[in-house]
């Protein structure tokens, strides 16, 4: 369906942009990742973009959804204002804040990092506009700008022919636009679009392999999604026509593909999120420039995503370390050479016939799914995976058949989608819904893989729903509740989803959920402790059992940082 014309760029606008870019990548995922040779030809350009941008996605959806509950919980009655004003959502530089954060934390590999920091650059510039609701070309031209710029100055090597390369010839052509910002997002898309055609020329390994840069075709993509956003349509040239040159015979997979990745290249990319001072992060740039290549550093404010191609993965990890706190580590093998290898090469690994992949939100309870032979995927708080984390935890269970445990409500709709994406690549796969990791354990207990595959996924089923599931967590702010209000700090208690209980204390409150949920009988109750939880907590709930509720059985676990003080399953 058409989008509604934007005469200025605002929040909603920004939302707009978001989910067209990522329909968009969804598209062109696997062409970009065909043609992805530079800087090493791993075939992933495509989907690293994509789920950079599914991130920054989420972010934004998250703001409006937390605005729309605190209207809800406001007072209503607001007078009319004027079109553009936006007093009903969050403003454009919350919406552009969330989405330059989204983009920061979930950025993947050289091309995704680059394009955080291009979405932060914009931000930069749209938030600094105060508590204007909304700005017209000028600010989206100098929003384009600064993107290009702090996107180069993030490199520590930049090249030309790259995704740098066709940033800046947007920005260049958007300077020459008029002051509406349709005419300044289509003069970015077309400046970009002549830039990457223009880029095998620049980059010997693009002429060799005959085609053009994948960063900066995921770009033009990004941009054109920005025409959409503007003017209600897509660009007449929608599509990048000539992604391939046509006088190469070779394709990148094969002897071309070679050429953008040596094999005296380096062996690993390593990838972290850096809570670090700007000071630290000085000194962090200088020691993995020396250690490796395609260094990218980009964030602020205390927040930095660190990118690296290096041989010694422990040594980029260690710098992250003496530089400040470096989480959400990734580090990849290209796979090229015979670098840290030794003695005869493997043959391929035969795929598993059967697997559980889950989605756990803690480190304790992934080293519990992952003794019980699960495939795990954490999900930190506040950090929901994105569905390609999710098809990347299916092709490392490397199975014929996968059970999908997702442990979340809130990660349906995102499991159904790399759901259906493994069965694209052959995988036979069955989503179970359980909306808790206390469910998932219990599904995990009668996991048997000897059985046929339909009946091993009812048994799995039937024991997650038959199991109730509970959480005792703090209250970040006030809110309306179905239990009534809470404030910032109350203990709230949730049971199957819905707030029951709301008290100051933690110990009561997970007593009288525990009461509550063992009114309608039960046999087996699971405790998950977080690391916030206090330490008697356990002990109190597991006598509280014992003395009334006969043949009931306690059994307790620690979760690790997992955002929720406790999590209690009934079977």
């Amino acid at each position: 369906m058409a989008q509604v014309p934007q005469r200025f760029f605002d929040a909603l606008a920004v939302r707009t942009w978001c989910g067209l870019s990522l329909r968009a990548l969804g598209r062109a995922r696997e062409e970009i990742d065909a043609i992805n040779v530079y800087p090493v030809a791993d075939g992933d350009t495509g989907t690293n973009l994509y789920l950079t941008v599914e991130s920054a996605a989420a972010a934004v959806e998250a703001v409006f959804a937390a605005h729309e509950v605190d209207a809800g919980a406001g007072d209503a009655g607001a007078g009319d204002v004027e079109d553009g004003d936006a007093e009903d959502g969050p403003s454009l530089a919350d919406a552009v804040g969330a989405m330059a954060h989204g983009a920061l934390i979930g950025a993947r590999g050289n091309s995704g990092t680059i394009l955080a920091q291009l979405l932060r650059g914009m931000a930069q510039v749209l938030s600094a506009r105060g508590d204007s609701p909304h700005t017209g070309g000028s600010g989206l031209r100098a929003a384009l700008r600064h993107a290009a710029e702090s996107a180069r100055n993030a490199v520590a090597r930049p090249v030309e022919g790259t995704v740098l390369t066709v940033a800046s010839a947007a920005a260049d052509a958007a300077d020459g636009a008029g002051d509406d910002c349709a005419e300044v997002a289509l003069a970015a898309y077309e400046g970009a679009r002549a830039a990457l055609a223009a880029t095998p020329g620049q980059l010997p390994v693009l002429e060799r392999a005959g085609v053009v840069d994948a960063g900066g075709h995921g770009l033009v993509t990004v941009l054109a999604a920005l025409v959409e956003t503007c003017t209600g349509r897509p660009p007449e040239t929608g599509a990048v026509l000539h992604a391939r040159v046509e006088h190469v015979d070779a394709d990148p997979a094969g002897e071309c593909a070679a050429a953008g990745a040596d094999e005296d290249g380096p062996a690993f990319e390593v990838i972290y999120l850096l809570e670090a001072e700007d000071a630290a992060v000085a000194r962090l740039r200088q020691r993995l420039d020396a250690l490796g290549d395609s260094l990218v550093v980009v964030g602020g404010d205390g927040l930095w995503n660190v990118h690296v191609h290096v041989d010694d993965a422990g040594a980029a990890v260690e710098a992250g370390v003496e530089a400040g706190r470096p989480y959400r580590i990734r580090i990849t093998h290209f796979g090229h050479g015979d670098v840290h290898t030794t003695g005869a090469e493997r043959p391929p690994r035969e795929r598993a016939q059967r697997a559980v992949v889950a989605v756990v939100p803690g480190e304790g309870l992934a080293e519990l799914y992952a003794g019980a032979g699960a495939t795990t995927l954490l999900a930190r708080p506040g950090e929901p995976p994105a569905s390609g984390e999710l098809v990347q935890a299916v092709r490392r269970a490397h199975a014929r058949e996968v059970v999908l445990l997702p442990n979340d409500a809130e990660l349906r709709h995102t499991a159904a989608a790399a759901a259906e994406q493994a069965r694209t690549e052959g995988v036979r796969v069955a989503l179970i819904p359980t909306r808790s990791a206390v469910q998932g354990i219990a599904a995990l207990a009668v996991h048997e893989a000897e059985r046929r595959f339909d009946e091993d996924v009812v048994a799995m089923t039937s024991a997650a729903g038959a199991t109730r599931h509970a959480e005792v967590t703090v209250a970040e702010r006030q809110s309306w509740t179905t239990a009534g209000i809470c404030q910032a700090g109350d203990v709230l208690g949730l049971i199957d989803g819905d707030v029951a209980v709301i008290g100051p204390d933690v110990s009561r409150v997970a007593a009288t959920v525990l009461d509550r949920m063992l009114s309608a009988g039960g046999e087996l109750v699971t405790l998950v402790l977080g690391d916030e939880a206090p330490q008697d907590v356990a002990d109190q709930l597991e006598t509280r059992v014992r003395e009334a509720y006969l043949a009931v059985d306690t059994v307790v676990y620690r979760g690790g940082r997992q955002g929720a003080l406790l999590l209690v399953g009934v079977e």
